[in-house]
């Protein structure tokens, strides 16, 4: 029988891994890559809402009635 195992860190498993991630980039590096991660977060949920907002728009819309164009002969 094959089973997925789902691993959920624990408090020590994230502990650690805060640890490595602070020996990696030190923690003057930290601090930028958070900004960026911010900024990159509100960039895609602006982005989210501008075509949410455009379809919602698009749906609002009344279908407007093509007139056929008559041309008048002198």
């Amino acid at each position: 029988m094959n089973t997925i195992l789902l691993w959920t860190p624990g408090v020590g498993e994230i502990v650690v891994i805060a640890l490595v991630v602070l020996l990696l980039f030190g923690g003057k590096k930290i601090p930028e890559l958070m900004k960026g991660l911010g900024s990159g977060v509100r960039e895609f949920n602006s982005a989210k809402n501008s075509i949410k907002n455009e379809i919602e728009d698009g749906m609002k819309e009344p279908k407007s009635e093509v007139k056929p164009e008559t041309k008048e002969t002198e």
